[in-house]
């Protein structure tokens, strides 16, 4: 017998067991999309906005973990880390630059996506130079931002 776990940031553990008898395939049951495999991390202060997006991405069928404060976000991504972090520029207390700067250094393989309601091209700029895999300024088309997260969950 083989399993497989899939979990998200203390999320449920799912497994899927297979029996191998004499003769059969070792095949596992059908492989899980990247989509169904790939947890995606939410940072955003405002609590409609994560709540959209939410839905959104779970309509897309990725796992969702949403944070409405930094603190409790890095020390989440600290226990396990996350594919792809989603995270708002401004916010109180930290700013989405300065998590960045937190998680090059705590999990380095976090692709980040920066979302913002100010089109500030410094900001921008900062954030693709410090090695954000993208920026879109708010409000952005849901296909434009959709294909951003799968092209992040796939490099």
């Amino acid at each position: 017998m083989s399993c497989v776990a899939r979990a998200c940031h203390g999320g449920t553990l799912h497994f899927v067991n297979t029996v191998n008898h004499p003769g059969q395939s070792t095949a596992l049951a059908p492989a899980l999309s990247a989509a169904e495999t790939t947890c995606i991390c939410l940072l955003d202060d405002n609590l409609s906005l994560l709540k959209a997006l939410d839905r959104l991405l779970k309509s897309d069928g990725f796992n969702v973990e949403k944070y409405s404060e930094p603190a409790a976000f890095l020390s989440a991504v600290g226990k396990s880390p996350c594919r792809v972090a989603i995270l708002d520029v401004w916010m109180p207390d930290m700013n989405g630059l300065e998590v960045q700067s937190v998680l090059r250094n705590d999990s380095p393989e976090t692709r980040i996506i920066f979302i913002s309601g100010q089109n500030d091209p410094s900001v921008r700029q900062t954030a693709l130079e410090a090695g954000a895999f993208g920026f879109l300024s708010k409000p952005f088309d849901d296909e434009v931002f959709l294909q951003l997260v799968r092209k992040a969950v796939a490099s």
